[in-house]
């Protein structure tokens, strides 16, 4: 073999390592993104099935009273059902599969919204303390989970920048990765509430 094939060998083999070693290190980084983008979303389910776990006390709590709207209870209870009912796998985050999540956890959010309002009516059941610490863990939930959806579009922001972007787009096609879907407002919240004083 003359030198000067052996040269072009060499430039071959060098070209074709270093195409190896960048695409090892992309995949490794997009794995990378791709766990915190899973770790992400399971702090957003812990905080929402901490919501859905405080629903059954909150209801018993009410229940107590009784001449509370049974109606009212029973759409909080449905709610949670079809919260519980709605699983999403963190691999598989496609904006249909977002929807419905986002769907199920605005019936629960819209149902206790009604019963809090609706506890207005009895000043005795908000004068009861368990009640009180009740609706204050809610809130605090709230709170929470408005942080972690938040943190997990940041991250997920963050990966899908990553992997759209070249030569990461070539590595993140062939290794099958895909953008993830971010929470949403839902329909309407850039419309400023009605406030009515008649």
């Amino acid at each position: 073999m003359s030198s000067k094939n052996l040269i072009i060998l060499l430039v071959a083999v060098g070209v074709i390592g270093l195409i190896i070693m960048t695409g090892v290190g992309k995949y490794n980084r997009i794995i990378d993104l791709d766990t915190e983008v899973q770790n992400s979303w399971s702090k957003v389910q812990t905080a929402y099935q901490r919501r859905s776990d405080l629903i059954p006390n909150l209801v018993n709590t009410v229940k107590g009273y009784a001449d509370f709207e049974q109606e009212t209870l029973t759409k909080v209870i449905e709610a949670r059902q079809q919260v519980t009912n709605v699983q999403v796998d963190p691999a598989n985050l496609t904006p249909e599969a977002m929807a419905q999540f986002q769907q199920a956890q605005g019936q629960l959010s819209g149902a206790l919204s009604r019963l809090l309002v609706t506890v207005e009516r009895y000043p005795e059941l908000k004068a009861d303390a368990r009640f009180a610490d009740l609706q204050h863990e809610l809130a605090s939930t709230e709170n929470q989970i408005k942080f972690e959806r938040d943190a997990f579009n940041n991250t997920s922001t963050g990966y899908n920048k990553y992997i759209r972007q070249f030569p990461n787009n070539i590595f993140a096609g062939i290794f099958g990765f895909a953008q993830r879907s971010l929470f949403e407002a839902e329909a309407g919240a850039e419309n400023a509430p009605e406030v009515s004083f008649d």
